[in-house]
C-alpha cells in the first residue's frame, strides 16, 4: 500500500493529548450503541476510526458534541471535561465537525455557507481564512456566488470541510469525507486533509469507510466493531494485520 510521507512530524508518543475518550457508553433511546469505548487523539495527529456500517463510528463523533449524551465514562478536550456541555459550547472550545452527508445550506451560496462557518471565529481573520479555503479548494472560489445545492457531490464535500475550517478549529472531526465520490475527487479531498494537518497544525479525527485511503494518511487508527474497540495501533501496523486487511482492505483502491 502506498503511504504518503509524514516527514517533519513531532513523534506523537511525546505529543500532548487533545481528545481523550475514556470508557464511554452512549445510547439512542433504550439501545446502547457504544459499550465502553476509549480512544485518544494527540496533538498534531491524524487518527482514523475504521469499522463497518453500524459499528458506532459516527456516534462516537457525535458524543463529543453531547448528542447522544455520554451515559457513562468521560470525554475531555485539552484536559477540559466535555460531559454535559451543549454543542455550541463544545464548538467554542475549538472543535469543528464536518458531518456525514455534508449538511450544507443548499439554498445559500458557497460564500454564505463559509460565512456561517466563520460565525464563532474573530471577524478580523475572515478575509485571511477565506483565501486559505479558496487556495485549498479553488473550485469553491469559482463557485462563490453559486447556490451550494446546485454543486456536485465532490464540490459540496469541499464546502462542508471548508465551512468547518472557517471556524479555526484546533480539532477537526471528519465523518466519511469520501462517501459517494469519484476516485479523483477522493484524492483531492485527502490531499487537502493532509495539507491542513501539516501546514495549519490542525489535529484530525477521521471516520472513513475507505480504510486504505484513511490508513495511508493517518498516524494511528482504531477499529470499532458493534460499539467496541477491537483493534488499535499505528497505521502501518494496522495495515499489516491480516485480520484488518481481510476485513477492510481487500479489493479497495490504494492509490
Amino acid at each position: 500500500m502506498k503511504r504518503f510521507p509524514r516527514e517533519g512530524r513531532v513523534p506523537t508518543t511525546f505529543a500532548p493529548s487533545v481528545l481523550a475518550v475514556d470508557n464511554i457508553h452512549a445510547s439512542y433511546g433504550a439501545v446502547e450503541v457504544l459499550h465502553g469505548v476509549s480512544i485518544e487523539v494527540n496533538q498534531g495527529e491524524i487518527v482514523t476510526l475504521l469499522g463497518a456500517n453500524g459499528a458506532g463510528k459516527s456516534t462516537l463523533l457525535k458524543t463529543v458534541f453531547g448528542s447522544p449524551a455520554v451515559k457513562k465514562g468521560s470525554v475531555s478536550f485539552n484536559g477540559k471535561p466535555l460531559n454535559g456541555l451543549q454543542s455550541h459550547m463544545v464548538a467554542d472550545l475549538g472543535i469543528a465537525h464536518s458531518p456525514e452527508g455534508r449538511r450544507i445550506m443548499p439554498k445559500m451560496t458557497v460564500l454564505e455557507n463559509l460565512q456561517i462557518g466563520a460565525f464563532l471565529s474573530d471577524p478580523k481573520h475572515f478575509d485571511e481564512d477565506l483565501q486559505k479555503i479558496y487556495q485549498l479548494f479553488p473550485r469553491l472560489k469559482e463557485r462563490a456566488w453559486q447556490r451550494a445545492g446546485t454543486m456536485s457531490g465532490g464540490e459540496q464535500q469541499m464546502l462542508a470541510i471548508g465551512r468547518a475550517l472557517m471556524q479555526r478549529p484546533k480539532l477537526l472531526l471528519l465523518d466519511e469525507p469520501s462517501l459517494g465520490l469519484a476516485p479523483i475527487i477522493i484524492r483531492q479531498i485527502f490531499d487537502a486533509i493532509q495539507r491542513v494537518n501539516r501546514e495549519e497544525g490542525i489535529t484530525i479525527l477521521l471516520v472513513e469507510q475507505n480504510a486504505a485511503m484513511a490508513l495511508s494518511i493517518a498516524d494511528r487508527g482504531y477499529v470499532l466493531q458493534t460499539g467496541r474497540v477491537v483493534h488499535s495501533g499505528d497505521a502501518e501496523v494496522l495495515i499489516s494485520e491480516p485480520e484488518i486487511r481481510n476485513a477492510y482492505l481487500e479489493g479497495m483502491a490504494t492509490a
